[in-house]
């Protein structure tokens, strides 16, 4: 039986960290209005922890936490990119930064506001994209 996800690979700007999320062909990302996310553009997409590998540069990376600590932001040290973070909303998943995706050819992206500045709210509304679907 063929698998329904494809390997995707990624990374930061100088190529020091690089990543691999497997992604379904139709994928739901979220544009959070949240302090962080407004500021560094980043679009959500939530992959469980078997779907995600760092592949290069795991050393080279920075963490930042805030508030509750929970998210860890992590950034290449020397471009200062975060491709990827362990989301408070799903922390047995990954978060994927879509704009750090090498290839979107036969990827559908259908990207949903998320109002992350009213996260207590809303945040119930994502626990499920980190779970195992076929």
């Amino acid at each position: 039986m063929t698998s329904p996800f494809a390997w995707r690979a990624g990374g930061c700007h100088c190529g020091g960290v690089r990543f691999e999320a497997a992604l379904p062909a139709h994928v739901q990302a979220q544009n959070c209005n949240c302090s962080m996310c407004g500021k560094t553009g980043f679009v959500h997409i939530i992959v469980p922890e078997s779907r995600f590998r760092i592949t290069k540069g795991a050393e080279r990376l920075s963490e930042y936490t805030f508030n509750t600590g929970v998210a860890k932001h992590l950034f290449c040290a020397e471009c200062g990119v975060k491709s990827f973070y362990r989301p408070r909303s799903n922390p047995d998943g990954w978060s994927v930064n879509a704009r750090c995706l090498d290839d979107v050819e036969g990827l559908t992206i259908e990207i949903e506001d998320f109002d992350g500045r009213n996260w207590e709210a809303n945040a119930h509304g994502l626990a499920h994209l980190s779970k195992e679907h076929a």
